[in-house]
């Protein structure tokens, strides 16, 4: 794999987790290992090389499956400088402030909406097909998916807003101190991943 396959800088490569079963970044000859991609890395290179050789359709770690009193999620994430990290895979450094990771995220749930409704669209796409590409969190591997939670393992406003959603419905626009969310609750399946 060549870095200008991946878009990271020299030396660095995508390699996975045995023990998450995630994409990580290493770097061969200082043996530096990440979760965030390294400073100089070209996030359009990466997201496009992660979209296709890191989403994880159709695997369904047994960390997914379904427990008593819990629900399963996908979720979306638009960080923003005032983020409690402003870092992520596609960015080592979030500089966009809070009104442009709204107007972003409320981009992306016009072609979510848009999607779900079957409507007109430039660019209709499904939550877990932006979450895969756009989304600021690591859960962007899974097509957003976070497995299975229970009350008081997510952010106040975050459980709030999942715990309302009827199952397949997407939420309304969520923010925590991790940044700004769309909320998917997703619907069980016993023998498919979502």
């Amino acid at each position: 794999m060549s870095s200008s396959e991946t878009g990271l800088p020299d030396g660095w490569e995508v390699r996975r987790s045995n023990t998450k079963n995630l994409p990580y970044y290493f770097h061969a000859s200082t043996k530096d290992s990440r979760w965030e991609p390294p400073a100089g890395t070209d996030s359009d290179k990466l997201k496009t090389y992660m979209a296709q050789h890191h989403s994880s359709k159709g695997v369904a770690p047994a960390a997914f499956a379904a427990t008593e009193g819990k629900i399963r999620c996908a979720h979306l994430l638009v960080k923003h400088r005032d983020s409690r990290r402003p870092a992520s895979w596609r960015e080592p450094n979030i500089t966009r402030t809070k009104e442009e990771a709204r107007d972003l995220i409320q981009i992306y749930q016009g072609q979510i909406r848009a999607y779900e409704e079957g409507a007109p669209n430039d660019d209709p796409k499904s939550l877990s097909e932006l979450a895969t590409t756009e989304s600021d969190c690591s859960s962007a591997r899974k097509g957003g998916d976070l497995g299975f939670f229970g009350q008081g393992d997510m952010q106040k406003e975050f459980e709030q807003a999942a715990f309302a959603l009827k199952k397949g419905e997407v939420s309304d626009i969520v923010e925590t101190a991790s940044g700004i969310h769309l909320i998917q609750r997703l619907v069980r399946h016993e023998h498919a991943s979502i």
